[in-house]
């Protein structure tokens, strides 16, 4: 083949940055911009319908996994993706072409192309995107690459694209223009491969387990199921405010009581609440439901669903934050929060104590609190802002103050306790379940209880819920239910430590001018 000598000195040179040089991203958008007028002049059409490929890269490398060093296959391919390298050595060029599934070259010397592909050719820029057709060949190095004979343009990029050896370093830019970050930085694309493939492990493992995926409503007369507080709108057809769901915990065992064994959902809540390393107002979460179970069912199925999703999108079960590594296999040890306050405090705390007492220990430790406040919600400001932020893990913590688990059932041998768990794993809660409170009166006590905290200020208690009470009264069996923090978990999986670095498109405050 014509050129093979001068391929082998061009192959591996290295492209120029993306941004680089002397000219500034507006000299360089001008300057694209007049080489798609050019293309226009030359008719060529920069932006056509559709493109036939017959392989995507990643096809094309399993079909052609061994081939010699200038290897010639006689087989021709249609291919396409976006161009991140571009470099030559007189008539001979070299692009690197990256679609959605990994790289393949392309080899285009310039006397084998058409006239319409030399045009192209000539008005390339890295970033934009291509198709090509041509032999399946091997470059002198042994890289597979397309011999080009026609190359078509799918689409020109107007913008030049940041410096492709440091990527996407600003993480407001990261964050803002997440299709940028995509197209430089293939570790944060590897992230989101990792979430995809978390959230089908467990759909994969809820329904071999017989649990059906439904839906339940987003938009709510008042958002319950958690305690948070909710973010507010307005429906102008029915001419009432309504809440954005913080869970869909009642809708779900509503279903339970409908006959419904085994549901779970994964979807959207929305907290009105802080923005930091571990919470996004917008957050995703899976819940699950099943009769006939208790807090030990849901942590037995927390368990299997976190060792399924980290085998399916990893194949390893230990992962390290910082440097700390975190092991997931089984069994979690289980410990009883009162215990661990216990063992940290040097002295036994119960909800029964005089609040006084508890108080005490709150000032000794500078933990924070309001007058209206009882020894459980105060024992759960212990454990929340001193024992579970040290507190490695990962650990079910089970046992929590009824004060502040108005869903969930009291434990058997003492009613000041939930019968609850929380899954800790590096300082952060990944899962919460508990034994499903399905007594009616006792619930209507609870939501009682909850209105006066709302009537002396607490913008976080839970609201009373007329339908959900009405549904209990139906009967609801006993039953297990589980939540998972689906974006903390991917932040375990893909070993990282913020929030937003697992969330395609956080929020952010609007873009400033200038």
């Amino acid at each position: 083949m014509a050129g093979t000598d001068r391929r082998a000195m061009a192959e591996g040179a290295a492209a120029p940055p993306a941004s680089g040089g002397r000219h500034g991203v507006e000299e360089q958008g001008a300057e694209r911009r007049a080489k798609l007028a050019a293309l226009a002049d030359a008719g060529i059409d920069a932006h056509p319908y559709t493109f036939a490929r017959s392989a995507t890269t990643a096809e094309l490398r399993d079909k052609y996994p061994d081939l010699a060093p200038d290897a010639h296959t006689g087989d021709r391919a249609k291919v396409a993706g976006r161009v991140l390298a571009l470099r030559g050595h007189g008539r001979l060029s070299f692009l690197d072409i990256h679609d959605g599934y990994g790289r393949v070259q392309l080899l285009a010397e310039h006397d084998h192309l058409d006239d319409t592909s030399q045009v192209v050719m000539a008005n390339l820029d890295i970033g934009d995107w291509v198709g090509a057709e041509g032999e399946v060949v091997t470059s002198k190095r042994g890289e597979l690459s397309v011999d080009v004979s026609v190359l078509t343009l799918l689409t020109k990029s107007l913008r030049p694209l940041p410096d492709l050896y440091h990527g996407v370093t600003d993480p407001e830019t990261k964050y803002r223009q997440r299709e940028v970050d995509l197209i430089v930085n293939a570790d944060d694309r590897h992230v989101f491969d990792v979430r995809h493939r978390t959230i089908s492990a467990l759909r994969e493992q809820l329904s071999a387990e017989g649990f059906i995926e439904v839906e339940t409503p987003v938009l709510q007369a008042q958002a319950g199921g958690a305690i948070a507080r909710p973010f507010m709108t307005r429906s102008n057809a029915l001419d009432m405010d309504l809440s954005l769901r913080i869970a869909p915990e009642l809708y779900l065992k509503r279903l339970i009581v409908g006959g419904y064994e085994r549901v779970f959902e994964i979807g959207k809540d929305f907290r009105n609440e802080g923005i930091d390393t571990r919470h996004s107002p917008e957050f995703t979460a899976m819940e699950a439901y099943r009769a006939l179970g208790d807090m030990h069912d849901g942590m037995d199925l927390t368990e299997r669903l976190f060792v399924h999703c980290a085998q399916k999108a990893t194949g390893k079960l230990s992962f390290a934050q910082g440097d700390v590594t975190l092991d997931l296999t089984p069994p979690i040890p289980r410990r009883q929060l009162l215990d661990m306050v216990e063992e940290m405090i040097g002295q036994r705390l119960h909800p029964a104590d005089p609040v006084e007492q508890v108080r005490a220990v709150c000032d000794a430790r500078d933990v924070p609190y309001q007058d209206g406040w009882g020894s459980g919600k105060l024992i759960f400001e212990i454990y929340d802002k001193v024992l579970q932020p040290s507190t490695v893990g990962p650990v079910f913590v089970c046992g929590y103050p009824i004060e502040v688990s108005p869903l969930a059932r009291r434990m058997p041998d003492d009613d000041t306790l939930a019968d609850r768990f929380e899954l800790v794993v590096n300082a952060k809660e990944l899962a919460n379940g508990y034994s499903e409170l399905n007594d009616a009166d006792d619930q209507q006590s609870r939501f009682d209880f909850e209105a006066t905290l709302a009537a002396s200020g607490d913008v976080e208690a839970h609201p009373a819920d007329v339908d959900f009470v009405r549904a209990l009264e139906y009967g609801l069996p006993p039953t297990s239910g589980i939540g998972i923090g689906v974006d903390r978990l991917v932040m375990l999986l893909a070993e990282v430590g913020n929030i937003r670095d697992v969330i395609l498109f956080p929020l952010l405050r609007p873009e400033t001018a200038g």
